[in-house]
């Protein structure tokens, strides 16, 4: 029980710096690009790599949100 526990613990953790995460890289974007046409192009390169990760914290959260059910469904069963 304890083991479980803790990996929740952890897993609610996570998560919540996903969601931070996620939060900024949306702030980020609603920011817009500036006027300034160098810094454009800097700002669309990281674009690129801030949807990268975006993506991958989409997807890391999916995951977790699954294991978090299926860890709090076998806890209410026992």
């Amino acid at each position: 029980m304890t083991e479980v526990r803790t990996r929740l613990d952890w897993l609610k953790k996570r998560k919540a710096e996903l969601e931070q995460r996620i939060e900024a890289i949306k702030r980020d974007y609603a920011e817009g690009l500036s006027a300034d046409s160098s810094e454009q192009a800097i700002e669309l390169e990281n674009a690129e790599v801030l949807a990268e990760i975006q993506r991958l914290a989409v997807n890391e959260l999916v995951d977790i949100n699954q294991e978090l059910r299926r860890l709090q469904q076998a806890q209410e069963d026992e």
